[in-house]
């Protein structure tokens, strides 16, 4: 008897459909689909969907997997002939007619009582996708050291180059509004491991709400999982979205970029006039900086409105500071080898340095000043 005929509650009117990738997991495919139904079926309100995703095993996954959706209401299987959980989930999530479509990993190694706090800000509106973090403080996780390391540096290695804000993409815990999933899936390119990070930074960059839910993890010693390989296909994910990125936005700032730096040498020629070439520089670059920056803010990056102006000038400073270092380093380096260089030369050298300039400025305002994603009170954990 389900928990709402003890209850007495109102019939199930919300669909979650929770979808199980599987590669040749024949040991453990039977056990956990039995134990998830039996949890979902006794504790869980709302209406349920489990659907086993066999993406192209070669064991006896997909037998077991017809055994469990012939035997078990509320379970279903489909199988897919090329590899990839991103392709699995994919093909399911874009043609489900539930309310919230999820994934938990086979093993199980998150805590079922979960699932409920993940999905519940769904199914309210309040949120778009939600998360299980191991890496909350009031998470409790069981792991090796291997992963935990390679855990944490991926995570820091997402917020630090892509500015992301959410915790831990690696996790197998996720769930999404449908709408929002078969809205975003289109734009997301990978098949494989990358695929969830990927739409959780593609919904960050649309400002949709990412719940976070701190979750009991226990690591699979059996896992299946090649860690190098994962690893690397992610470092590759994450090189080619940053890359993505930065050529929409390049475009915008090399034109900002150009009229700065006429504008920088037009005030150093006049300013030179007055007093000696590092005063004239330093005057020069504080000026255009200032604008450089303003610019920047509204156009390349496309920021509105006076809520973190001052901030975003003082952060901007830093990149101000490193191209007055890099540009006034240029002038002494000039002065030592060539000993009163013409005003021509002094431009030449002011030129070079502020290209070295640039480049460190673009990844500072991207990374760093205007991160939209970034948390308005410190850092994230």
């Amino acid at each position: 008897m389900s928990m709402n005929e003890l209850t007495g509650a109102p019939p199930r009117t919300r669909l979650v459909e929770i979808v199980i990738p599987v590669h040749n997991e024949e040991r453990v495919l039977e056990s956990s689909v039995r134990r998830l139904h039996g949890y979902l079926a006794g504790m869980f309100p709302y209406g349920f969907r489990i659907t086993i995703a066999d993406n192209a095993s070669t064991d006896a996954t997909w037998p077991v997997a017809k055994g469990l959706a012939a035997d078990l209401p509320d379970v279903r299987a489909v199988h897919l002939a090329e590899k990839g959980r991103g392709r699995a989930l994919r093909h399911v999530w874009a043609g489900s007619d539930a309310d919230v479509v999820a994934y938990m990993d086979v093993d199980l190694s998150t805590d079922l009582d979960a699932f409920l706090p993940l999905v519940a800000p769904l199914l309210s509106g309040h949120s778009d996708l939600a998360i299980g973090t191991r890496l909350d403080y009031a998470a409790n996780v069981v792991r090796g050291p291997k992963r935990e390391v390679i855990s944490r540096a991926y995570n820091l290695l997402l917020r630090s180059i892509l500015g992301a804000r959410f915790s831990d993409a690696q996790c197998g815990f996720k769930a999404v509004r449908a709408e929002v999933a078969q809205a975003l899936l289109p734009s997301v390119r990978d098949e494989e491991w990358f695929f969830d990070t990927e739409l959780l930074l593609l919904a960050e960059r649309h400002g949709l709400r990412i719940h976070e839910v701190p979750v009991d993890w226990v690591d699979d010693p059996d896992s299946r999982v090649d860690i190098v390989k994962t690893a690397l296909d992610d470092l590759r994910g994450m090189a080619r979205v940053a890359l993505s990125g930065a050529t929409r936005q390049l475009p915008i700032f090399a034109v900002i970029g150009v009229i700065s730096t006429l504008a920088h040498l037009g005030l150093f020629v006049a300013l030179r006039q007055l007093m000696p070439a590092l005063a004239a520089n330093a005057l020069a670059l504080f000026l255009t900086a200032i604008a450089n920056t303003a610019a920047n803010r509204r156009f390349t990056f496309g920021v509105t409105g006076r809520a973190g102006v001052v901030r975003h000038q003082l952060e901007g400073g830093v990149a101000f500071v490193v191209g007055l270092g890099l540009s006034t380093g240029g002038l002494a380096l000039l002065d030592v080898l060539m000993p009163g260089a013409s005003t021509t030369a002094e431009v030449v050298a002011v030129v070079f340095a502020n290209g070295l300039a640039t480049l460190v400025r673009f990844l500072l305002l991207r990374t760093w000043v205007f991160n939209l994603r970034r948390p308005a009170n410190g850092p994230l954990r």
